[in-house]
């Protein structure tokens, strides 16, 4: 979006090629989707409230990939939905917490998408080694 203001007046080919040429898009682009992975992730190792599901993603992700509210509320919705997660509500100290945990099927969904991933991540490295030779 702040592309499109930046440059009004160039023709939209020309944005489109500054918005691929910017590291800040393609960052986004991949934190969007691996976010979704480390929510699996924390959820795999125990059930947890939303809090603390965005604390542990950035604690293993030295914060790249902490999930925002805005962000992290609607995959929970998503997962929950489509039944990745299941929702309980839990009163801690007179405040209800609503707490996630993986089901059957958000823990098949885990194991797909760390091997996806892990495959994924083994092509970029080769990729990028074989493009930067030392």
């Amino acid at each position: 979006m702040y592309l499109m203001h930046m440059y009004m007046s160039t023709t939209y080919k020309d944005v489109i090629i500054i918005k691929y040429e910017s590291q800040e898009y393609w960052a986004c682009l991949i934190k969007m989707s691996l976010s979704r992975f480390f929510i699996l992730h924390v959820l795999h190792q125990h059930s947890l409230h939303g809090y603390e599901i965005t604390k542990q993603v950035a604690g293993l992700t030295n914060g790249c990939c902490a999930p925002t509210d805005g962000s992290l509320y609607p995959v929970l919705k998503e997962f929950t939905d489509v039944g990745l997660v299941n929702l309980t509500k839990q009163v801690v100290s007179g405040r209800e917490r609503k707490v996630y945990t993986l089901t059957d099927a958000g823990e098949k969904a885990y194991q797909v998408a760390s091997q996806a991933w892990g495959e994924v991540a083994e092509y970029i490295l080769e990729a990028i080694k074989k493009s930067n030779p030392k």
